[in-house]
């Protein structure tokens, strides 16, 4: 099935945030998990896992439509000093995939592509999920203070 015009340059950028999220995730995760923070390693961990299937969903559709999959384009992998530093950097990484998704469900509505506009909507409900919980750990740090989120995240699952 070929793409309509400008959809598959939208799942491209897509894609690009997907990648770099499993990069930056993953990254994250080995950096808490040398700082002994297993809990909190175990879940950037998984996310990271998430987003790869994200990319892989992405890849799948794009071929679908007959275009061709930028692998090849990676956004900047942004890691903090410390636990604080990384969520605020994986909201504001979460929020910039929330606007693109938003922006290509609404082209997609507007060129007519239904099918793409679906799987997309499924996806920001995804990426509504990882806000959550990014903005919930942060919220955690602010009530119970640093010192004891991080105590928690000491032992794992």
């Amino acid at each position: 099935m070929e793409a309509k015009p400008g959809v598959v340059d939208r799942l491209n950028a897509i894609l690009t945030n997907e990648l770099t999220a499993i990069n930056q995730y993953f990254l994250q995760a080995e950096m808490c998990e040398h700082w002994g923070l297993h809990r909190l390693y175990g879940e950037l961990r998984r996310l990271s896992v998430e987003e790869m299937r994200e990319a892989e969903e992405l890849v799948e559709h794009i071929l679908y439509l007959e275009g061709v999959p930028n692998l090849q384009r990676l956004g900047t992998v942004r890691v903090g000093e410390n636990v604080v530093e990384h969520l605020e950097l994986d909201l504001d990484l979460e929020r910039t995939q929330d606007a693109a998704l938003a922006e290509a469900i609404a082209h997609c509505a507007e060129v007519g592509d239904f099918t793409t506009r679906r799987l997309l909507e499924k996806k920001i409900e995804e990426e509504k999920e990882h806000i959550s919980w990014v903005e919930t750990q942060l919220d955690a740090i602010r009530i119970v203070g640093l010192e004891n989120y991080l105590a928690q995240q000491l032992e794992g699952d």
